[in-house]
C-alpha cells in the first residue's frame, strides 16, 4: 500500500475500469444552484435593502448574513431537491437466489469500548448472517473479523470476552500489538496482512448494527458497479436510552430521508464516505486510502487527520473511483451520545478534524466535488462562530425593523431541511392518524432543537475557538465519559449572563427581540440539560442487539 502525499503527486495504481456517469446528475446539480443562489440571494438582497444606507459595521452584517444564508440555503435545496426525488430509489436490491462472486470481510473496529455489546453484536450477525445465505466460515463468501486496538488493563477485559468468538467459524478477533495510526492505521495494518484475501469489506464501528440483508443488498451494488470503489449506506439510530439520544434519533428520521435522498441526487458518482457503515473493495482502498499523510506542524491543525473518511472518499475519487451514496437506511444502525458532555466531546474532536481539512483543499488533483465535500464539513463548523458574531453585530449596531424581515427569513431556512423530511413521511402516511403522528413528532422535534440550539450554538463556538488557539482535543474512544469539572449547564450560564452584561444595555429593541431567544436557553440550561439527559425506558434489548430480520418497525 504506497502511502498518500497530500500536498504532492499522487501515486500510480491500477486504474479503475471504465464507467458511466449516472444520469440526471447535471440536472440535479444545476437545480441545486438555482434554488440555492434563489433562495439566499432574495433574502441578502432584502438584507441590503434594510440596511441602507450601508455604512460602517453595516458592512459586516451584510458580510455575515450572506455567509449564514448561503450555508443555509445550500441545506434547505439538498431537502428540497430530494423531497423531489422518487421514494426509496435505492431500495432495489439483489433477485432472490443471487449470490456474491468476490469474498466480503465485515471488520469491526473497536479501542477501549464495553466488549459485551459487541460480543453479542458479532454472535446476532453470525446467526443473521447464516440465515440469509452468507454463513460466515473460514474459506466462505463472507467473514467477520473484530480489529481491536485496545490497550491497558481494558485489554485483558476484552480478551476474555471477545476470545469465546474462536467458537464460530469465519470469524477473527485480533488486537494489535502497536496502535499506530489510529482507526486508519488498524485497518490500514488489516488490509496488509489480511486483505490479499478477501475482495470487499463492509466496515463498521464498535456502536454500528448491520443487518445481514442491508450486507447482501451493498455487495450486489457494488459488485454491479466495477467501477465504484465505495457504497455508502444509510443510517438510523439506535432506540435511545435518555430524550437527548431520542431526540437525536427523531431528527435523523424525520429529516435524514428527504436530506439523503438529495445528497445523493446531486453527488452522483463524487459521493462521501461516513467512516463506518460503507462497502469498499479492498484493492484500491488499499492503493489510495489506506496511508493517509501526516499533515506538518503540530495538532490541532497538524499531525494525524482526524476526519479521516472525507479524505479517503476523496483520494479514491482523485484515482477515478466512483463513490456512491445508497439512500436506504434499514438494516443499517449506529448508536448515538445519551447525555450532552457525550456529544460535546464527540463534536469537538470532528470540528479539530474538519478544520485540518482547511490544508486539504488544495491537495492537487481531488475532484471539485471533493472539494465541495471537504469545504461543507469545514463551515459545518464555521457556521457557529458565524452566526454568533451575526447576532451580536445585529444587536450591537442597534438596526431598524427593516432587517429583521430577512433575519427571521435566514433562520426560517434552517427549517427547511426538517420541513422537507416531514413532508416526505406525510406522503408516505396511509391515513390521517398515521399523518397526525408525523406532525406531532415533528413540532416536538423544532421546539426542542429549537431550544437546544443556543447550547450547540455555544458550544461548537468554543470548539472552533480552541481549534484557532491551539488546544488539541486527542483521541477519546466512543462512550468513555470524563468527569466534567463544571455542572451540567454552568458553562452555558456563565456565557449567557456575560453577553446580557455586554450587549442588553446597549441594544434596541431589534437587537433585544433577537437576542431573547438566545439567552433563554441558555441560562435555562441547567434545567434543561438534566431534563434532556432523563433516562427513557429501554424497550428490550433492542439498544444492543440487531433484530434477526431488521424491519423498519425494529429501527
Amino acid at each position: 500500500m504506497p502511502g498518500q502525499a497530500a500536498l504532492g503527486p499522487q501515486p500510480q495504481a491500477a486504474a479503475p475500469p471504465a464507467g458511466t456517469r449516472r444520469r440526471g446528475v447535471g440536472r440535479a446539480r444545476l437545480a441545486l444552484a438555482v434554488v440555492t443562489l434563489g433562495l439566499s440571494g432574495s433574502l441578502i438582497v432584502a438584507m441590503a435593502q434594510g440596511l441602507r444606507p450601508l455604512a460602517g459595521a453595516d458592512w459586516a452584517v451584510l458580510g455575515l448574513f450572506a455567509l449564514s444564508v448561503l450555508w443555509t440555503g445550500f441545506a434547505a435545496a439538498t431537502a428540497l431537491l430530494g423531497l423531489a426525488q422518487p421514494s426509496r430509489r435505492d431500495a432495489q436490491g439483489p433477485q432472490p437466489g443471487w449470490s456474491p462472486r468476490g469474498r466480503t470481510a465485515i471488520a469491526i473496529m473497536t479501542c477501549g469500548e464495553d466488549p459485551l455489546p459487541i460480543l453479542r453484536t458479532v454472535r446476532a450477525l453470525h446467526r443473521d448472517l447464516a440465515r440469509c445465505g452468507l454463513a460466515p466460515a473460514e474459506t466462505g463468501a463472507v467473514g467477520i473479523f473484530v480489529l481491536s486496538d485496545t490497550r491497558g488493563s481494558a485489554a485483558v477485559s476484552e480478551a476474555r470476552a471477545l476470545g469465546t468468538l474462536a467458537d464460530l467459524p469465519g470469524v477473527w478477533w485480533r488486537q494489535r500489538p502497536e496502535n499506530i495510526g489510529r482507526k486508519p492505521g488498524n485497518l490500514a495494518d488489516w488490509i496488509a496482512g489480511w486483505g490479499g484475501a478477501w475482495d470487499h469489506m463492509i466496515v463498521l464501528d464498535a456502536d454500528s448494527r448491520i443487518a445481514a440483508e442491508r450486507v447482501r443488498a451493498l455487495i450486489h451494488r457494488l459488485e454491479a458497479a466495477p467501477d465504484t470503489a465505495l457504497v455508502q449506506s444509510g443510517m438510523r439510530l439506535l432506540p435511545a436510552r435518555s430524550r437527548f439520544g431520542a431526540l437525536q434519533r427523531l431528527s435523523v428520521r424525520l429529516g435524514g430521508p428527504a436530506y439523503g435522498s438529495g445528497l445523493a441526487a446531486w453527488t452522483g458518482r463524487e459521493g462521501n464516505y461516513w467512516g463506518h457503515n460503507a462497502a469498499l473493495r479492498v484493492r484500491p482502498f488499499g492503493d489510495h486510502a489506506a496511508r493517509l499523510p501526516v499533515l506538518p506542524g503540530a495538532a490541532p491543525m497538524g499531525g494525524a487527520v482526524l476526519s479521516h473518511d472525507f479524505i479517503e472518499a476523496a483520494f479514491l475519487r482523485r484515482a477515478g473511483w466512483g463513490i456512491e451514496i445508497d439512500t436506504e437506511s434499514r438494516g443499517s444502525f449506529e448508536d448515538g451520545p445519551q447525555r450532552l458532555d457525550e456529544f460535546h466531546r464527540r463534536d469537538r474532536r470532528w470540528c479539530q478534524g474538519n478544520l485540518q481539512h482547511l490544508r486539504l483543499l488544495a491537495a492537487p488533483g481531488l475532484h471539485p466535488i471533493s472539494r465541495l465535500h471537504l469545504l461543507s464539513g469545514i463551515f459545518g463548523y464555521l457556521a457557529a462562530p458565524v452566526w454568533l458574531a451575526l447576532v451580536l453585530t445585529v444587536t450591537l449596531a442597534r438596526p431598524e425593523i427593516g432587517t429583521l424581515v430577512p433575519l427571521v427569513g435566514g433562520l426560517a431556512l434552517l427549517c427547511v431541511p426538517k420541513l422537507a423530511g416531514a413532508v416526505r413521511w406525510a406522503q408516505r402516511a396511509r391515513s390521517p392518524a398515521r399523518r397526525r403522528v408525523v406532525v406531532r413528532a415533528a413540532v416536538t422535534e423544532l421546539a426542542l432543537s429549537t431550544l437546544l440550539a443556543p447550547v450547540m450554538l455555544l458550544r461548537q463556538s468554543l470548539a472552533v475557538a480552541a481549534v484557532a488557539l491551539g488546544r488539541d482535543s486527542g483521541w477519546t474512544p466512543a462512550g468513555l465519559v470524563s468527569a466534567s469539572r463544571a455542572r451540567p449547564g454552568v458553562p452555558e450560564v456563565v456565557a449567557g449572563l456575560a453577553l446580557a452584561a455586554l450587549v442588553l444595555p446597549v441594544a434596541g429593541p431589534v437587537g433585544i427581540a433577537l437576542l431573547t431567544p438566545v439567552l433563554g436557553p441558555l441560562l435555562a440550561a441547567p434545567w434543561l440539560v438534566r431534563w434532556l439527559e432523563a433516562p427513557i425506558p429501554r424497550r428490550g434489548e433492542a439498544a444492543t442487539v440487531l433484530p434477526a430480520r431488521a424491519t423498519p418497525e425494529a429501527a
